[in-house]
């Protein structure tokens, strides 16, 4: 079944590339179910109508699709977001908002077809789902790229992997590598040996030390405020937690990451 996707932009040329880069997209397939010139149309769009995704612009008159995403994101069931914009700046915020994919304008077809394999994995149980293309976590190892090189990092030596710009950290003990996978594929992957502490993190039950509350980054670039963090061992670091996420994180702690 083709995923339903809402195409959301200021611009009526924009959103017929799109029309036409989503109808050569085959896997998965995606049809255009609805369109929006702005935010509030996109929204009177929703409250009547579903989709698996929105293609998102962010700059655009009235709302922006920043502000969008954060009204949509605190519905029951939200669909998927992927930013579509020609300005980069914006990328830290679009994954604070668990954004699945930020694509710059112009888009590539292999970009968007990729951005949908995202989607699908998300929205579809995973039998259904694309298979994964990162790695094999199944077979207890992440693929990673290392000066150039292809290396296997065991899944038992990984403390933590955390979304930031349009990238993926991966942190050991002793090494930091970069991955291109999404934090909610990693997440589907890597199963229950990893918690979701916050939307940008994913922590290995078996590396977390303790909980506190401490000054963590807040909504604004430079903005700090009181929240929860949790420890990971052996590093030292501290990582935010979110409200929802601090019980599960306290049981992880009590039960010694099993």
């Amino acid at each position: 079944m083709a995923l339903r996707v809402l195409v959301v932009d200021d611009e009526m040329l924009a959103r017929a590339r799109l029309r036409t880069l989503l109808a050569e997209c085959a896997s998965p397939a995606a049809a255009v179910a609805g369109e929006a010139a702005h935010a509030g149309q996109a929204l009177e769009w929703l409250a009547a109508n579903r989709c698996d995704v929105v293609l998102l612009d962010i700059h655009m008159p009235g709302l922006d699709g920043v502000e969008l995403a954060r009204r949509l994101r605190a519905q029951d069931d939200p669909p998927a977001i992927v930013f579509v914009t020609a300005h980069a700046e914006h990328a830290l915020q679009a994954f604070e908002l668990d954004a699945v994919d930020y694509l710059t304008k112009p888009v590539r077809r292999d970009r968007l077809q990729a951005a949908l394999q995202r989607v699908a994995t998300r929205v579809r149980p995973p039998a259904a789902a694309a298979p994964p293309t990162g790695g094999d976590a199944d077979a207890g190892v992440l693929l990673v790229n290392d000066l150039g090189r292809r290396i296997r990092v065991p899944v038992s030596d990984v403390l933590y992997l955390k979304a930031e710009l349009k990238y993926v950290t991966l942190r050991t003990a002793t090494h930091t590598h970069v991955l291109d996978d999404s934090l909610t594929d990693l997440e589907q992957r890597l199963g229950p040996r990893f918690l979701r502490v916050h939307r940008n993190a994913l922590v290995a039950r078996g590396a977390m030390q303790a909980l506190e509350r401490r000054l963590v980054p807040g909504d604004g670039a430079d903005d700090v405020a009181e929240g929860w963090a949790v420890r990971v061992g052996p590093v030292g670091e501290w990582l935010t937690v979110s409200r929802r996420q601090v019980a599960a994180v306290k049981d992880a702690i009590a039960e010694g990451g099993l």
